[in-house]
């Protein structure tokens, strides 16, 4: 018997996959014949009855077939489908609710739920529960195929809803945000945004020493280095060596990344050896690089103005980083939030831009931006232009001279053992 049973069903599957549903059918009920319990053959019928839009029938052969195989998510979900054709609401939601119990993070059954929502008129839930089933599937670029409409239509109905959120919140704290210092205004701004669903939190995520409880500040303010002002003042004399540089010294700007054969490049791919993000070169990894230094004297005095960040094998660091016309640096994280990065805008076209988590910044020639790149952050030349700032590392204003020997002490102890 249980020959003959496994060859019907191989037969019966064939037909189907084949189009040839009347015969696969036909197959189907004489395996029930001879099994009437068995749950393919109740589920592969009900399926049939279902294709004719017989829904009565269809639910009582998929009710059968789930009291045979309660946990079959194949099964559970096709019944969804059917109580949402017939429009039994509380079948349906009890449905899609003993799924998630099975598993809280099942894709079809949180889109289902969310759709029951939609269509029952809790429009605020069913938003929030697209959003959640967006959080768990995959990449857009890795949508399952029959799962792609329902993808698509989630990320419409929460954009949708956090337009009209923010919409309303920006109304609503019109007045209590301008009460607001200019200084912190930024991180309420943020606030909004992550409430709404149009930003996430971002953290600080170090790639090699994590100063813990220190906070995740984007970009710091100018009024906190007392340096800032008089490195500002050699900016035409800094931009004169600058251009000097690209115009005699061009085959000094190598490439800023430089991955070995073998070497994990992830969304470094594109510039990885690349000269469209290419780097003069002034301190690399605490070592100093002569040669450029003698090439650029007023840069190096100025930069002699900022207290250095000496970390020994990482720190300092100063170069002219030059990003070619259209180039996109991709979303990273940097090596310590005990230093910052600073830069001084040189040659800024229009259309170039910097993000440190959810904060945007235009650089101004001239003006000095200071920021944690341990906090996600990518920049823009979106211009026909070259762009050009001077990169250089300062230390984070919040740590003492005690912990700055911390910071010290650390690495060269990590250094040691290894």
């Amino acid at each position: 018997m249980s020959n003959q049973l496994e060859q019907l069903i191989r037969t019966a599957e064939q037909l189907a996959s084949a189009g040839r549903w009347d015969e696969a059918e036909r197959v189907w009920l004489e395996v029930r014949r001879l099994h009437p319990q068995h749950p393919k053959a109740l589920f592969s019928l009900g399926v049939h009855a279902l294709q004719r839009r017989e829904l009565a029938p269809a639910i009582e052969l998929l009710c059968a077939a789930r009291a045979v195989a309660p946990t079959d998510p194949v099964i559970l979900m096709t019944l969804v489908n059917a109580y949402a054709q017939q429009g039994d609401r509380d079948a349906e939601r009890e449905v899609i609710e003993s799924v998630l119990a099975l598993d809280a993070y099942f894709l079809p059954a949180l889109l289902a739920r969310a759709h029951w929502m939609e269509r029952y008129g809790r429009a605020s839930a069913a938003a929030a529960m697209y959003r959640n089933a967006l959080k768990v599937a995959p990449p857009p670029s890795h949508w399952p195929a029959q799962l792609k409409p329902q993808l698509q239509h989630a990320r419409e109905v929460s954009e949708l809803y956090s337009a009209a959120l923010s919409k309303h919140l920006q109304t609503k704290l019109a007045e209590a945000r301008a009460a607001l210092e200019p200084s912190v205004a930024g991180r309420w701004d943020e606030a909004a945004a992550i409430v709404t669903g149009r930003s996430k939190p971002f953290v600080s995520e170090s790639n090699q020493l994590l100063v813990p409880r220190l906070p995740a500040i984007p970009f710091f303010e100018r009024s906190q280095f007392a340096w800032a002002a008089a490195l500002e003042a050699q900016t035409d004399a800094i931009r004169a060596e600058l251009l000097a540089a690209l115009q005699s010294q061009r085959d000094r700007f190598g490439p800023y990344i430089a991955y070995g054969k073998g070497d994990p490049v992830n969304q470094w791919r594109e510039l990885n050896h690349s000269t469209r993000w290419s780097a003069f070169q002034l301190w690399r990894g605490g070592v100093p690089v002569h040669d450029n230094l003698q090439l650029c004297p007023v840069t190096a005095q100025a930069l002699a103005l900022v207290p250095q960040v000496d970390i020994g094998g990482l720190c300092p660091n100063a170069m002219f980083s030059a990003l070619a016309p259209r180039t996109h640096i991709p979303p990273h994280n940097g090596e310590t939030n005990a230093r910052l990065v600073a830069h001084l805008p040189l040659i800024v076209p229009e259309g170039c831009w910097l993000r440190v988590g959810y904060e945007r910044h235009e650089w101004k020639v001239g003006e000095i931006v200071v920021f944690d790149d341990t906090i996600e952050h990518e920049a823009m030349n979106g211009s026909d232009e070259l762009r050009v700032v001077l990169i250089f590392d300062v230390w984070n204003p919040l740590l003492s001279p005690a912990e700055r020997d911390m910071v010290r002490a650390i690495t060269a102890a990590v250094r040691e053992f290894g």
